[in-house]
Formats: C-alpha cells, sequence, structure tokens
C-alpha cells in the first residue's frame, strides 16, 4: 500500500486521538518499518491492517467504523493536494471518473500502486451505482471516500451497499442517490 494512505492515517490518528494515541499503536504493533512512513514508497498491506486493529480496541470503535472514517477524512485531503480531479465537476461526475481518470493518473505516478477496479452503471441524473472489487476488501474505505465526497461538494448522498465482498459476495454494489448541491 502507497505510504501516502499511511501518512494521513498517521494524521487521522494524532489529531482525532493524539500524538499518544499514535505513539501507542507503534508501541504495540511494532511495525517493520518502525512507523516512519513516507508517501510515495510502499508498505505492507498487513502493516496499515495491525494499526487500524489496534486502533479499533484502544478507541473502541469497530474497525469498519474507523476506515470508513477515515475515507471521510481522506478525501478533502486528497482534493487539496489534487484539486484537478475536481475542478469543473460535479459529485457524480467525480466518482465517476475514479476508476478511469484518478487511477491511471495514480498509476502514472506509482506504477506499483494496487488500486480497487470500479465499473459503473449510471441509471438516472440522481443515481449512480460503483461496482468495487478488490482483495484487500475495503469497501469501507470507498464509503468513507463518498461521504467525504458530498462533503466536498455540499450535495447529500444516500448509500446502500446491498451486495458486498465481506458477504461472499464477488463485488460490492454501492447504490448512490445525489441530492442537489446546498443553496441550488
Amino acid at each position: 500500500m502507497k505510504g501516502i494512505i499511511f501518512t494521513e492515517f498517521n494524521q487521522l490518528v494524532e489529531e482525532t486521538w493524539g500524538l499518544e494515541t499514535w505513539e501507542k499503536l507503534l508501541d504495540e504493533v511494532n511495525p517493520p518499518s518502525g512507523g516512519a512512513y513516507t508517501s510515495a514508497d510502499t508498505y505492507p498491506d498487513a502493516e496499515l491492517f495491525s494499526l487500524v486493529g489496534a486502533l479499533s480496541k484502544t478507541v473502541n470503535t469497530p474497525v469498519p467504523d474507523l476506515v470508513r472514517a477515515f475515507g471521510a477524512y481522506l478525501t478533502p485531503r486528497l482534493v487539496r493536494l489534487y484539486p484537478v480531479f475536481v475542478k469543473n465537476k460535479t459529485a457524480k461526475q467525480f466518482l465517476q471518473s475514479v476508476h478511469d481518470i484518478i487511477h491511471v493518473e495514480v498509476k502514472k505516478l506509482y506504477p506499483d500502486a494496487v488500486l480497487p477496479m470500479f465499473r459503473y452503471e449510471d441509471p438516472a441524473p440522481d443515481r449512480l451505482v460503483m461496482l468495487y472489487r478488490s482483495d484487500r476488501k475495503l469497501c469501507p474505505l470507498a464509503e468513507g471516500l463518498i461521504e467525504g465526497t458530498a462533503k466536498q461538494f455540499g450535495v447529500p448522498i444516500r448509500l446502500a451497499h446491498p451486495r458486498c465482498l465481506h458477504k461472499g459476495d464477488d463485488h460490492c454494489r454501492l447504490e448512490l442517490q445525489i441530492g442537489k448541491a446546498h443553496g441550488s
């Protein structure tokens, strides 16, 4: 997993629960990297999963809830780093660009990045279906990124998740109902 995920997770933990909590996690997990992350390097997925698991126990919050919160936290931070991806787009257009535009650009920067696969169904102007596949099964992260997108664009997005990798399905089906922008 790319280091930017680790550095941003570190920031989330420190901003939400404090530096002491981050240091406690590093002591408990004792990651091979020593917890010294750089955004461009690659680290084992298991290292992040161990940190999230330890945080779950420390703050008494289920792992999926933490991963979803991380996705919501990550969205505006990535938008600040890469504003070109949201410029002149609606929330729906932005979400539809994840696989064929954003992930293509990520692969140019980080050829070794292992990214999830998204496919889309576009049943109506105010609806979008995102079909998610990933061996990592980080659908709560995708949910959080969608939540963060709603906030970033100032639009309500209702999310249903009727099919899920965690339930034995071969993909996750994320059904979105996208409302009007606030103030429209």
